[in-house]
């Protein structure tokens, strides 16, 4: 039932602009599923969903692809769009985002495979990045600033 629910909910965002996870819950069960939020907040992480600018104006859930070939572009477009600024706290990267962009820009950095980066946490405006070592915390931001800078 899960792998229907994945490939349902992967054909609704493709189809749609679906903004929210109520949004994304309540569509699931016109077409029959019985979904909570945390089921769907769960399929959405499974799935690594994120949210990007519609051409509306909203935040849309897209499928962000891992093949890294032709991504790379992509990844660096959510990250400039995305970004407002970031600050460091030893290891720990702090980055500011555009409101519900945090996921998005986390998904770009993790996706971009900075050998720095432990991994990501996102919330809404605001990702906790953990880093080796306070030098690669440098290291990173000026890796960031050049790509968010071209």
């Amino acid at each position: 039932m899960k792998k229907i629910r994945h490939r349902k909910i992967i054909e609704l965002v493709e189809k749609k602009e679906i903004e929210t996870q109520e949004e994304l819950a309540g569509l699931l069960k016109e077409e029959g599923f019985v979904v909570t939020q945390a089921t769907v907040s769960r399929d959405i992480r499974e799935l690594k969903l994120s949210k990007v600018p519609s051409g509306s104006g909203r935040q849309k859930y897209v499928v962000l692809t891992r093949d890294d070939s032709h991504m790379e572009d992509k990844y660096i477009r959510v990250l400039r769009d995305g970004f407002t600024s970031m600050d460091m706290a030893q290891n720990i990267l702090v980055v500011k985002t555009v409101s519900g962009m945090a996921m998005a820009v986390a998904m770009a950095l993790d996706s971009m495979k900075f050998s720095e980066i432990v991994g990501c946490i996102a919330g809404d405006d605001t990702i906790m990045v953990a880093v080796r070592t306070t030098q690669e915390t440098e290291q990173l931001m000026d890796k960031i600033h050049s790509l968010i800078e071209k």
